[in-house]
């Protein structure tokens, strides 16, 4: 068995799903290890635009095998609701799709509370989607938490679930407006279509790595940089989206990994609260990206902040999941800038930071930070729907290499629009 392991090397929306995709054409299985329907991605095929949440992108492939892991957080309704949308678009997800039974539940309950602890922290609010990601992964770590395969008895995810929500009235009295009768009622409804795609991962898994031909995909979610231990904590999700996590996720051999992407967007984005030394510092550039790269959220509507590439960031991922090549997508969002901006260093207090250090974990200290940028010439040429590296103009390939050169990591797939054909393979 090879394994193949996609992740997000910045803030998210790199474009991970698209890659994703492509892969699992040749792939027989891909997973989700962590998160919940938090993440999103949009990739079109055939002229038709699919959004991802929690499902795996290699549903587009009718051969390849789905499985949401054990590292997971579901939201129930929002699951179904998922594959409802993906199969009036025509896509039959039939005997495809099948979530670990040790996936933990995200209730409606989780979601209020999300809101709820958002609303007390005001101006210092995370900026969470308010998915009830971050409250399910704290009854999770808790030992409160309901599991998938607790659905199936439903006296017991009943007497969970109204423990847990006593426990919260507790805490928010009036302000939780929550009847958790009818949330029982409610899911009681969705277990005779969920209970079929409940399993036990590790006989599914065990069947495609036993298999020295069988090629495994798996698929993170979120990005490096919302890492819970590696990213700006405290704004960041609440799950493990770096290598780390794919491991515990769904329990597989480090021996079995052949490759690790790491996919980076061309320029920098994120969603929510937190630190962005590179769109602080060039507003201008930012507002352009954002109007030409359509920078929205897929999970929220969110507009997403924007600013130049950050070889910082980008060096502090490269050395925590230890890619053996890199995506480097949405190139052609560049083609009209004269001159390109790209972050190499930052000083703080006057003093150049050592490269070789990992990214500032202090946040005051990061919020202080100067951006020490080199400034490359644009190529002012269109490139979207390039699928060819000699196709490209002679100043984009340089900015390619330039990346490759900067975090010493080779680039093997540039982004050259949203269209499934639009990449090159290097």
């Amino acid at each position: 068995m090879s394994a193949t392991i996609v992740l997000g090397a910045q803030w998210g929306d790199e474009g991970k799903g698209k890659l994703v995709d492509i892969l699992s054409r040749s792939s027989s299985l891909c997973c989700r290890a962590q998160g919940g329907n938090n993440a999103g991605h949009t990739i079109v095929a055939d002229g038709i635009t699919y959004d991802f949440h929690i499902l795996p992108s290699g549903l587009l492939n009718p051969s390849c095998i789905n499985l949401i892991g054990a590292g997971c957080v579901v939201h129930v309704p929002s699951l179904f609701a998922e594959l409802k949308s993906l199969q009036d678009k025509g896509l039959d997800t039939t005997g495809r799709i099948f979530v670990a039974d040790r996936a933990h539940v995200v209730f409606d309950l989780h979601q209020l509370v999300d809101g709820l602890e958002e609303g007390e922290l005001g101006g210092k609010a995370v900026g969470t989607t308010k998915k009830g990601i971050g409250p399910a992964y704290a009854c999770k770590a808790s030992r409160s938490g309901v599991r998938m395969g607790e659905l199936a008895d439903e006296k017991v995810f009943a007497r969970k679930l109204r423990s847990m929500a006593e426990g919260y009235r507790k805490r928010y009295g009036d302000r939780l407006v929550y009847d958790v009768e009818e949330e029982i009622e409610r899911l009681k409804t969705y277990l005779p279509a969920l209970l079929p795609l409940l399993l036990d991962p590790l006989p599914l898994l065990s069947k495609y790595t036993s298999n020295p031909h069988t090629p495994l995909l798996i698929e993170g979610a979120n990005a490096l940089m919302l890492d819970l231990d590696w990213g700006t904590y405290p704004y960041v999700t609440s799950s493990s989206t770096g290598l780390g996590g794919i491991f515990t996720g769904l329990a597989l051999s480090p021996l079995s990994i052949s490759s690790i992407i790491g996919v980076v967007k061309s320029y920098t984005t994120r969603v929510g609260a937190g630190p962005f030394p590179t769109e602080s510092s060039a507003p201008d550039a930012g507002a352009k990206l954002q109007r030409i790269g359509r920078e929205w959220g897929v999970t929220t509507g969110r507009q997403r902040r924007c600013g130049w590439l950050d070889l910082v960031v980008l060096r502090h991922s490269c050395r925590v999941n230890h890619y053996t090549s890199l995506c480097l997508t949405k190139l052609d969002v560049l083609d009209s800038f004269p001159e390109i901006h790209v972050a190499t260093a930052y000083e703080l207090d006057g003093q150049l930071l050592d490269n070789e250090s990992s990214y500032l974990a202090d946040l005051d200290q990061l919020q202080r930070v100067k951006v020490v940028y080199e400034v490359l010439p644009g190529w002012e040429q269109e490139t979207t729907g390039c699928t060819s590296w000699d196709d490209l103009p002679s100043r984009a390939r340089e900015y390619v290499e330039m990346v490759e050169k900067a975090v010493g990591v080779r680039v093997g797939w540039v982004g050259t629009g949203p269209g499934r054909e639009s990449i090159i393979v290097r």
